[in-house]
C-alpha cells in the first residue's frame, strides 16, 4: 500500500535499500570466482561445484512466492531488514561449513533469505515513486546490486587465490549483512505504519492476479529468458578465462567484474538515455550488445579484451534489464510485492535453469556451445521484447483513439 513520504525519507531509504542491495549482488557473484577454489577444497569439477550457485538461486526463487505477498500485507521495508538479518546468519553458516553438502543447504538458507531483499526493494521504490521518475530512481538503486556485484566477483577471485578462501569470502558478507540490516531497522524504526491491503491474506489469489495479466505474461517470459540465457553462463565465464587463457582467478575476475562497470556506466547515464531512445530501442539494442559480448570472448584470442567486452555485456544488460524490471514495478500495483517478486522468481529460476545447463556443457561440451547460445539466444530475445512494446503502445493509443 502507497504511503506519503517527504523526498528527504524516500531519498534516504532508497540509499539504505542500495546499501542492502550491494551486500545482496555480492552474494549472488561471490561463487562465481569461488567455484575453482570450492572444486579443489571439496574435490569435485567446477560443474559440480556450481551447485552452490543453483541451490541459492532456486531457493531464492521459490521463496519469492512467499515473501512478494508477505511484503504487501505487512509492510515490505520490515521484511527487508528481516531478511538482511538473515542472510547474515546464513553467510555465517555457509563460512563454517565443513562438508561440500553441508555447504549446499546452507546456502539454500541464504537464498532463501536473500528473496526478501532486492525484489521488496523495487516493490518498495514503485509504491512509493512516481512511474515518470521510477527508471531513473531504479537506475539509481541498482548501482548499489551493480557495485556489490563488481566487488563480489574481484573478491571472490582475491578470496580464491588467498589463504582465506571462501570461509573468508563468507564471513566478510555475513558481517555487511548484519551492519546493514541493523542501519535499515534503525532509520525504519520511526517510519509511517504499514497499512495492509483490504481483505484477507489470499496468496493463490494475489499470484493469479499477476499470472493471468497479459502484459506481466510477456515480461515475466522475458526476464525468465534473460535468466537462462545470461546469469546462467556469466557463472562460468571465470573459470572459463582461467581454464583456456591461464589467467589467476583474481586476474580472471577483475576482468569479467567491469561487467558490473558498464552497468553502472548504465545507471549514471539512465534518465538521458531513457529520453532520447525510450525503451523499445533500448532493449533491442541491449539484447544485441549482450550478444556481442557473448560472441566476442568466443573468438577472441587476447585475453585482455575480456574486460571491454564483459564492460560492454554489462552495459546491454541493464539498457534491457531496467526497461524489465520497470515494467514488472507497474505490471499489478494492487499487488506489487506480489508482482515484482514474480519477476525475480523469473530471473533467479532461469538463472538456476542457466547455470544448470552451462554446468553439464562446460564440463561434457566444452566452452563454445556455452558462449555460442546466449550470443543468439540475447539479441532474439531483446527484438522480441521490442516486438512486443511496440505492438502495445499501438494497442493503447489505438484505445485512446477510439475514446
Amino acid at each position: 500500500m502507497t504511503q506519503t513520504l517527504s523526498p528527504a525519507r524516500i531519498n534516504t531509504t532508497v540509499t539504505l535499500m542500495a546499501c542492502a542491495a550491494f551486500f545482496s549482488g555480492a552474494a549472488l557473484r561471490i561463487c562465481d570466482s569461488l567455484l575453482p577454489r570450492l572444486a579443489l577444497d571439496f574435490n569435485h569439477t567446477p560443474g559440480a561445484a556450481g551447485q552452490v550457485i543453483i541451490s541459492f538461486s532456486i531457493a531464492y526463487g521459490l521463496m519469492q512466492l512467499v515473501f512478494g505477498p508477505l511484503g504487501d500485507r505487512y509492510g515490505k521495508a520490515r521484511l527487508i531488514w528481516i531478511s538482511l538479518a538473515g542472510c547474515a546468519l546464513a553467510a555465517l553458516a555457509s563460512a563454517l561449513a565443513g562438508r561440500f553438502e553441508i555447504l549446499v543447504w546452507t546456502r539454500v538458507a541464504w537464498g532463501m533469505s536473500a528473496a526478501g531483499v532486492m525484489p521488496l526493494a523495487m516493490a518498495w521504490i514503485g509504491d512509493n515513486v512516481p512511474y515518470e521518475q521510477r527508471q531513473a530512481t531504479l537506475a539509481r538503486f541498482i548501482t548499489g546490486s551493480l557495485s556489490g556485484m563488481m566487488a563480489g566477483q574481484l573478491a571472490g577471485g582475491l578470496f580464491a587465490d588467498s589463504s582465506l578462501g571462501w570461509k573468508g569470502a563468507f564471513l566478510s558478507l555475513s558481517l555487511g549483512f548484519a551492519i546493514t540490516a541493523f542501519l535499515l531497522w534503525y532509520w525504519l524504526r520511526t517510519a509511517p505504519a504499514h497499512k495492509a491491503p483490504a481483505g484477507g491474506l489470499n496468496v493463490a489469489g494475489q499470484l493469479r492476479a499477476v499470472v493471468t495479466a497479459p502484459w506481466a505474461r510477456v515480461v515475466l517470459a522475458a526476464v525468465l529468458a534473460e535468466g537462462i540465457f545470461l546469469l546462467g553462463p556469466i557463472s562460468y565465464l571465470p573459470s572459463y578465462l582461467h581454464n583456456r587463457h591461464g589467467l589467476s582467478l583474481s586476474f580472471a575476475s577483475a576482468l569479467i567484474a567491469l561487467y558490473a562497470v558498464g552497468g553502472l556506466i548504465y545507471a549514471l547515464t539512465a534518465k538521458r538515455i531513457v529520453q532520447k531512445y525510450g525503451e523499445r530501442r533500448m532493449v533491442l539494442a541491449g539484447g544485441v550488445l549482450m550478444g556481442t559480448g557473448f560472441l566476442g570472448l568466443l573468438l577472441s584470442l587476447v585475453p585482455w579484451l575480456a574486460g571491454p567486452l564483459a564492460l560492454l555485456t554489462g552495459f546491454g544488460t541493464y539498457l534491457f534489464h531496467n526497461t524489465l524490471q520497470t515494467h514488472a514495478t507497474q505490471m499489478v500495483p494492487a499487488f506489487r510485492g506480489t508482482a515484482v517478486a514474480l519477476f525475480a522468481f523469473g530471473l533467479f529460476g532461469g538463472q538456476a535453469i542457466g547455470v544448470l545447463i552451462a554446468g553439464y556443457t562446460y564440463d561434457h561440451l566444452g566452452y563454445t556451445f556455452m558462449l555460442l547460445v546466449p550470443a543468439i539466444a540475447l539479441p532474439l530475445t531483446g527484438w522480441a521484447f521490442a516486438r512486443a512494446l511496440r505492438l502495445r503502445i499501438a494497442t493503447e493509443t489505438a484505445a485512446v483513439t477510439a475514446k
